[in-house]
């Protein structure tokens, strides 16, 4: 099968890349991988110009991934070709954002509804649909908002911490 792209990598390049394999700074293992196999990929007259199976066994890559490698060196370069490409679009849109999340606080911090001692998280989760806030928001959601703020409203002694057990108990100790 005829290859697409080669690779020919430059004086520089191809020193930057062997930097990179033999340094002792903590690099990511794919990364390690990706520039040991430019560099047994590389065709110009410094490079061993190894074949895709040879490359593959002695990297251990799938040949999906060689195959990528090779384009995006020929798109963007051998050292960019190395970093893991940017998401173009997230997954799923956010839900939960910095409005709804400043709602879900001040939810937490105001009086509990009649009948109730403190807000659930199910309760906030409800009373921010009823207020129209968001369309359906989930408890986990709330509650993984309320964590990323060190909110607690369930807690009687909002903020202050109880004494050390332990401490006290020593003290008794050292004075007896």
């Amino acid at each position: 099968m005829q290859k697409i792209y080669r690779i020919k990598l430059s004086s520089d390049e191809r020193a930057q890349l062997e930097e990179l394999t033999q340094s002792k700074k903590k690099v990511a293992a794919l990364k390690l991988v990706k520039a040991r196999s430019l560099l047994l990929a590389d065709q110009s007259s410094q490079g061993s110009a190894w074949s895709d199976p040879q490359i593959m066994e002695a990297t251990g890559i799938k040949s999906a991934t060689l195959s990528r490698l090779r384009q995006r060196t020929c798109e963007v370069g051998p050292i960019d070709a190395l970093e893991r490409l940017p998401q173009q679009r997230p997954s799923r849109e956010r839900k939960v954002t910095g409005e709804v999340e400043a709602r879900i606080t001040a939810i937490a911090c105001s009086e509990a509804p009649e009948g109730y001692k403190r807000w659930t998280l199910n309760l906030i989760a409800e009373r921010l649909v009823e207020l129209e806030v968001i369309d359906s928001i989930s408890y986990e959601s709330v509650r993984q908002s309320l964590k990323k703020t060190s909110s607690n409203p369930g807690k009687s002694n909002a903020g202050a911490s109880p004494q050390n057990r332990t401490r006290s108990l020593s003290r008794a100790w050292k004075t007896s």
